[in-house]
């Protein structure tokens, strides 16, 4: 069990093939996250709406939902599975691998979820509030100034921008599979930082949003 892991949650695991479920993706074997992370994300849901609730006693429900939204998608979940360098905690399959599935958004922020399910599982409610408060709190501080409700390639875009650096250049590296279901593969390149992503999606536009995600995680990490 990675004890680094636990020290950053602030959690102990009791069952520890719990924790090993949770970082387990699909490709490994049969005994992977998708079931604890279906439970994780109700928790996750339940755990932010209540901390919203809390901190924003005046606010209606209209503005706590969006909120909500933007503090429980792909981009906060993967950049804080970043954080936590879960992409090297993982155990995936060989050829997902060697695809580069240890640093994908999507597959890092199922895992997140699915430890937030594995604590819920392993230690109750309260156990999986306080693991999700602690980590929340650094995104949960960004919501009075609204750049939480950024997407990753205008985020990306400003900080560039703020500090008089070109902007990103995006190319489409591959397109896989038929016309009605095709997968882009884009490429995020930034030579004056000497950084390069990917990203993948449905259409052009979803998988550049996740290869300015994956570039400003590797900011976040040299900063």
């Amino acid at each position: 069990m990675p004890t680094d892991l636990c020290e950053a949650l602030g959690y102990r695991f009791a069952e520890h093939n719990l924790l090993d479920q949770a970082l387990t993706h699909r490709s490994f074997g049969p005994q992977h996250n998708e079931r604890v992370e279906f439970v994780g994300d109700s928790v996750l849901n339940c755990v932010v709406a209540t901390l919203l609730y809390q901190r924003f006693p005046d606010l209606p429900e209209g503005q706590l939902s969006r909120m909500r939204a933007n503090l429980v998608n792909r981009e906060t979940l993967h950049e804080l599975a970043v954080a936590l360098d879960l992409g090297a905690k993982l155990r995936l399959g060989e050829g997902e691998s060697r695809s580069g599935g240890a640093s994908r958004p999507s597959i890092l922020a199922d895992a997140l979820e699915a430890i937030f399910g594995a604590v819920y599982l392993d230690g109750g409610f309260e156990a999986a509030r306080a693991v999700i408060a602690r980590l929340y709190a650094e995104p949960m501080s960004r919501l009075a100034t609204g750049e939480q409700s950024k997407d990753p390639k205008t985020r990306l875009q400003e900080f560039l921008q703020g500090r008089r650096l070109p902007l990103p250049s995006y190319g489409v590296a591959s397109i896989t599979g038929e016309a009605h279901a095709q997968s882009f593969e884009v490429r995020c390149d930034l030579p004056d930082l000497g950084i390069s992503s990917t990203g993948c999606g449905r259409n052009r536009r979803a998988a550049e949003q996740e290869a300015a995600l994956a570039a400003l995680a590797q900011i976040a990490l040299t900063r």
